[in-house]
């Protein structure tokens, strides 16, 4: 049967259009924005508190004698305390000997440890030859004795049915399962009787689970799932967890609680939020911008939970509906979990936020519950909350807490939290994670519209001081403006005096006046994301600018908020604004104001080259204009104008409108078409002597270049090609990444070891020519050049000069063939051309070469493109031109734990399941 996603009913509604919506097109496919790559940072303690830290810790250890490990300190410390319990901290627990004895252990495939109380000497061993076993999985000096030696067997044969089920219920079990409660989990859930003999064999699972032995009763063991890939790879190797004497005890002891139901007492799994692929939230409320709350839709890990929870929710109905022995709850207090009959029969989870006034009689009297799956709050009476049982307490909370990212310093800000409530409650969103935490750090996007909004920059608007907004009035006229951009469609950014402009120099002043007497290198920027808000030394001067896209780790693209100027910087350069300077700084609005000039393209056509050449020429050579608004086309955010210098203002006859308009500048160039001698070399012939290219931005960052960057722009350099590609000798082997597969007959791969390389060159390719001045650029056919293509600089190899301005390039490094426009094409310069050209054009050993169809092509591309490969090189066929060689090579899938794929071996086999179809 189809599964439902579990949604209250207030959401229904928003869920059914985003369905709807993604029913055609994926909404996250829509998401354009590059994605940093980030590390979680912890912050440390100060140290006014470190001192209440250390004493929290060691009144959680009197309690706990037996120990604690430190995996389980954090969630421990956030429920006793209500706080969050610093990464940093766990690693300074070693140096606190003073608050606790740590020692290191091995759980698994990972490596743990226990706490102590401080001082205390964990059991010494009684056996010499059970000790030694032990330490051959404790890594501290401090080894434990008692740590119980596995034996490792040979799983007997066993269902794998049986084996998935178990596994599925493992998974919802994360701090793990007592064994002799597996048989009535097996049968509640899965409506069979569970095999009891294998409570008495318990390695019959050892392939599929780490089983915990914490006494020498077989049945008194804790199991644990496997990681999944483990679990995939169907590794019969037996991973057990090796437990402290001391652990034991307060397993056992918790076992004992179990029987008498103390469900309070159990702690509830995390959510997972996947790490890779794309996710979907739904914002459900939100107190702050650090405390919005969501439930993830639409992936397949919600999917899996969706159904989880469809399920333990009929499950509680049956539960409570069907057995009389239920009862109530009694006592209640805050933070307590409760499971409460609600609205049309539901039986849902709940955790408790507020209790009554007791003096208030009445026969009947509320509750202030959270639904922990669903989001909402809401009262109910007391004959309404019945205790939660223990089973119930499996899955994960379906709604999860997340911080949005630079919102944190004004997460509190009423008209933020407000603009935050409006534009995102039951709406759904892609997500950018950057920081994976108990609360992780998020990026939201609207993806439903043709063009991706980051929710987070645009909220952050709301902190705009609108008394410094300037409002442009239709048909007034303002001079002393100043044109700070053009672009390639003739827009252009000026900037006109206002209260904003002045209020923006004097807070740049003051943080030129701040950094003075600071190292900048302390405000560097270690967590870069689309939408933050930033500083760049430009001109000598600081300037705002906000990150539009991330390259790499050290490349991105931003913009300047005041000039409109657009560039690729270093990521090194940005730093943060200051916390006391921060309000100030982003309450001032943009001071570029983006416009185009009234009667001319791209209303009324396209800009030639030379046309947008002689505008910038005209607003270089002049300081300040004057302008007359035209039109405001709000929903473009563009402003219509006259431009005048000075002394013409306001004649209309003689603004800049008009003597661009009057000048012979719209005449786009030629066709360009290639004829080829007799010799057999092509020549080029146009109505101009060359053709020229022009790349028409202002968007160059003023400061001083690298010697590289002032290498002459010219198609000629003195280092006319990089050295070959070494390739490895015939029959032996090579690391290989498959970049491009047509078929067997035709694909590329590119060296492993050099990877890293490439990646360095392409940066420096993005941050110098995002920089170079713009020239014409001469084009010839077989030269090399560099070209712009999908916000990338690749070197290229001109293969054809073709109609309207469009070449066609061949990529030298990827093994790509492109068309791009010529005013993307730039020389390559000489410290580019030291690399050797990475793509290697290559044709699989060992099949037959013949016409592929589409079917075996499609099977091949799925084996090996993208994908890091062995190559065994069988021949090299030679050539002029490096990027005209070939290999015959065999390839190798390693990436298989028990054998490695022959890749012409299973296109063999497949052109004979091919065949029999025929």
């Amino acid at each position: 049967s189809e599964k439902r996603l579990t949604v209250p009913p207030r959401f229904q509604k928003e869920l059914q259009v985003h369905l709807s919506r993604s029913s055609s097109v994926d909404s996250n496919d829509n998401l354009k924005t590059s994605i940093a790559e980030t590390h979680t940072v912890a912050s440390a303690p100060s140290a006014a508190n470190v001192n209440e830290v250390q004493s929290r810790i060691i009144e959680i250890l009197s309690k706990c004698s037996s120990g604690v490990w430190v995996s389980k300190m954090p969630q421990i410390y956030r429920e006793m305390y209500w706080e969050e319990l610093s990464t940093a901290v766990l690693r300074q627990l070693e140096n606190w000997p003073h608050v606790c004895t740590v020692e290191k252990v091995h759980r698994g495939d990972q490596m743990d440890g226990l706490l102590y109380p401080a001082k205390k000497i964990p059991p010494v061993a009684k056996g010499d030859t059970e000790q030694e076993k032990a330490s051959q999985n404790v890594t501290s000096s401090k080894v434990d004795p008692l740590l119980k030696p596995n034996v490792e067997t040979t799983p007997a044969s066993l269902s794998s049915d049986v084996k998935q089920k178990v596994v599925n219920i493992l998974l919802k079990y994360s701090s793990g399962l007592w064994a002799n409660a597996l048989p009535k989990l097996y049968q509640d859930t899965y409506q069979v009787k569970f095999p009891e003999d294998i409570l008495n064999n318990l390695e019959l699972l050892s392939d599929v689970c780490i089983v915990d032995y914490v006494s020498e009763v077989p049945r008194k063991a804790i199991l644990y799932a496997k990681p999944q890939r483990c679990i995939d790879e169907n590794l019969n190797v037996t991973e057990k967890v090796q437990r402290h004497d001391g652990v034991k005890a307060t397993a056992e002891q918790q076992y004992e609680e179990s029987k008498d139901q103390y469900p309070e007492n159990i702690t509830v799994p995390p959510l997972i939020i996947p790490s890779e692929g794309s996710v979907s939230v739904m914002v459900l409320e939100l107190k702050n911008t650090n405390e919005v709350l969501i439930r993830q839709v639409y992936t397949s890990e919600s999917i899996y939970y969706s159904s989880a929870q469809e399920q333990m929710e009929d499950d509680m109905k049956a539960y409570y509906s069907q057995n009389s022995t239920v009862s109530l709850a009694q006592s209640l207090s805050v933070g307590q979990l409760v499971a409460v009959h609600a609205e049309e029969d539901a039986w849902l989870r709940a955790r408790i936020i507020s209790l009554e006034d007791n003096r208030i009689k009445a026969s009947n009297y509320f509750f202030g519950v959270c639904y922990v799956d669903h989001g909402f709050s809401e009262f109910v009476e007391n004959n309404s909350v019945y205790k939660l049982q223990k089973q119930f307490y499996s899955l994960p909370f379906q709604a999860a807490k997340c911080k949005l990212a630079g919102l944190e310093a004004f997460c509190d800000d009423p008209v933020l939290v407000k603009t935050v409530e409006l534009q995102t409650c039951f709406k759904i969103f892609a997500v950018e994670i950057l920081e994976k935490s108990d609360i992780p750090l998020l990026v939201l996007y609207d993806t439903s519209g043709e063009d991706d909004i980051n929710i987070n920059a645009t909220c952050l608007k709301a902190l705009y001081d609108k008394s410094l907004e300037l409002h442009l009035q239709v048909d007034a006229l303002y001079t002393n403006v100043k044109v700070t951009s053009v672009f390639s469609d003739g827009s252009l950014y000026c900037q006109v005096p206002s209260k904003g402009l002045s209020r923006l120099s004097e807070i740049l002043q003051k943080l030129e006046d701040y950094f003075h007497y600071k190292q900048t290198s302390e405000f560097s920027v270690s967590l870069p994301f689309c939408g933050k808000i930033c500083l760049f030394p430009s001109k000598g001067k600081w300037a705002r600018v906000e990150i539009r896209l991330i390259h790499s780790r050290r490349a991105l693209d931003v913009q300047f908020m005041d000039t409109g100027t657009a560039a690729t910087v270093k990521i090194s350069e940005l730093r943060e604004i200051p916390p006391q300077f921060l309000r100030e700084v982003i309450a001032i609005p943009p001071q570029a104001i983006k416009c185009c000039l009234a009667d001319l393209p791209p209303n009324t056509g396209m800009w030639t080259p030379d046309a947008v050449l002689w505008l910038r020429d005209t607003v270089t050579n002049c300081p300040e204009f004057s302008m007359k608004v035209v039109k405001q086309d709000g929903s473009k955010g563009i402003t219509h104008i006259y431009l005048f210098a000075p002394e013409n203002f306001p004649d209309t006859d003689r603004s800049v409108n008009r003597q661009i308009k009057n000048a012979d500048l719209w005449k786009h160039q030629k066709d360009v078409f290639l004829s080829v001698t007799p010799s057999g070399t092509s020549s080029t012939k146009v109505a101009s002597d060359a053709v020229s290219a022009l790349q028409l931005t202002s968007g160059r960052v003023e400061k001083s270049l690298s010697d590289s960057a002032r290498e002459p722009s010219s198609a000629a350099s003195t280092i006319d090609m990089p050295p070959p590609l070494p390739l490895s000798k015939t029959g032996e082997l090579m690391d290989v990444y498959v970049s491009v597969a047509c078929h067997p007959g035709h694909f590329i791969v590119q060296p492993w070891k050099e990877l890293h390389n490439l990646e360095a060159l392409m940066e420096e390719m993005i941050l110098y020519y995002s920089r170079a001045e713009d020239k014409p650029v001469n084009v010839e056919k077989n030269k090399l050049y560099a070209a712009k293509i999908e916000n990338q600089w690749y070197r290229v190899i001109i293969k054809g000069i073709l109609r309207n301005g469009f070449l066609s390039v061949y990529e030298l490094d990827y093994g790509k063939h492109e068309f791009v426009s010529i005013e993307k094409v730039r020389p390559l310069m000489d410290t580019f051309r030291k690399l050797p050209f990475q793509a290697i054009t290559a044709q699989l050993a060992g099949v037959k070469s013949q016409q592929w169809s589409e079917e075996a092509s499609i099977v091949f591309r799925n084996l090996v493109e993208k994908k890091p490969l062995v190559a065994q090189i069988e021949a090299v066929n030679e050539s002029t031109n490096s990027w005209d060689r070939k290999i015959v090579t065999f390839l190798v899938d390693t990436s298989h734990p028990d054998t490695d794929i022959w890749i012409h071996d299973f296109v063999s086999q497949s052109l004979v399941e091919f065949s029999k179809d025929d």
